[in-house]
């Protein structure tokens, strides 16, 4: 993180200032270890490898800082030579390059990073937030870059101050914590007046067999350690994806057949043999490993968007199962209206 970068964080939950302790170690413009120091009770927050540390993850996010420092580049459009994360950001959102260029975003779950090389191609100043240690792989993938801080902190006590980003971005993330409505909600105070909201879900129902077969295996291999699942994982998928290539193409009964063992199968996508089985082996594990795994309707999410307050709604099904926009009133900041689910 850089010096400008301390004046934008708070002590989380509260509006205090954070400042930088003596004795901290700077190289290349980045504050690379060090503490800072919370103005209203002295609390210390660690710097290690240029990002603050507000919290050091919790088990139920292992799986994903495993998966995606292993797979750091396997996911980066500069690294693999597609616009497949680029079309995916501007498809779901709807926004524009050219009215995010200047703007400060906040980008929740940021993984490996794939979406926030997007944000900061586009002109962003970015804060990047995560759970796991795949903070390591974002900036890593991103750095050095004096329109980015990478933070690691739970989105529910986040280090920064409401009220304060034009766009608030989080794909990947919310089907995968406790409580999904929760940390939508979570989301909505950091939105400026007229903001706006990009979030994407999981869908539920049986709609995009044959993945939905993980639901069938989650009861046991979520319990599983997560270094020897992805060893399992590793092991079978690059041996099973040729077979469950020509399955997944028999007509009308190749999604169900496609079923019975889990892999995630991307060979419809512009990629090598060896990116299709690298991705075939981190989306699999994704699915299985994960902690939490809570899709949801499309009426329950469109209710979020209401009860959050915000305006220009548009649900709709795409992406991973259900894209949702918003925007904070231009009046003032938009707040939650009802505890309902």
């Amino acid at each position: 993180m850089q010096h400008d970068h301390i004046k934008h964080l708070v002590c989380p939950g509260t509006d205090h200032e954070l400042v930088l302790a003596p004795g901290f170690w700077e190289a290349k413009g980045q504050i690379q270890k060090g503490e800072l120091i919370c103005s209203l009770d002295g609390r210390r927050v660690p710097i290690r490898g240029c990002i603050p540390r507000f919290h050091e993850g919790g088990e139920y996010v292992a799986s994903f800082g495993k998966q995606w420092n292993r797979f750091r580049r396997t996911q980066i459009d500069k690294f693999n030579g597609t616009s497949l994360s680029r079309d995916r950001f501007y498809a779901g959102t709807r926004w524009r390059a050219e009215e995010i260029q200047g703007t400060r975003v906040l980008e929740v779950g940021c993984g490996a990073g794939r979406f926030t090389q997007i944000l900061l191609d586009a002109g962003a100043v970015v804060y990047a937030v995560d759970y796991s240690s795949s903070v390591l792989a974002c900036l890593e993938n991103n750095a050095p870059q004096p329109n980015l801080c990478v933070i690691q902190a739970d989105l529910y006590r986040m280090p920064l101050r409401p009220g304060s980003f034009d766009f608030v971005f989080c794909y990947g993330v919310l089907q995968h914590t406790p409580d999904p409505r929760e940390s939508f909600m979570s989301l909505v105070p950091y939105l400026k007046p007229g903001g706006r909201l990009a979030i994407d879900v999981y869908r539920k129902g049986w709609v995009l067999a044959p993945y939905k077969s993980k639901y069938l295996y989650r009861p046991i291999t979520k319990r599983i350690p997560p270094d020897l699942l992805f060893r399992a994982v590793q092991w079978y998928v690059p041996k099973w994806l040729p077979l469950d290539t020509l399955i997944k193409r028999v007509p009308y009964v190749g999604s169900a057949l496609g079923m019975l063992i889990p892999c995630w199968n991307y060979s419809y996508l512009p990629l090598t043999k060896e990116q299709q089985r690298e991705w075939a082996v981190l989306d699999t594990f994704d699915a299985l490993a994960s902690r939490h795994d809570s899709p949801q309707t499309f009426e329950k999410v469109e209710a979020w968007f209401r009860q959050a307050g915000l305006e220009e709604i548009d649900v709709r099904y795409g992406g991973n199962g259900i894209l949702g926009n918003g925007r904070a009133p231009k009046g003032s900041s938009a707040q939650v209206t009802s505890t309902g689910c």
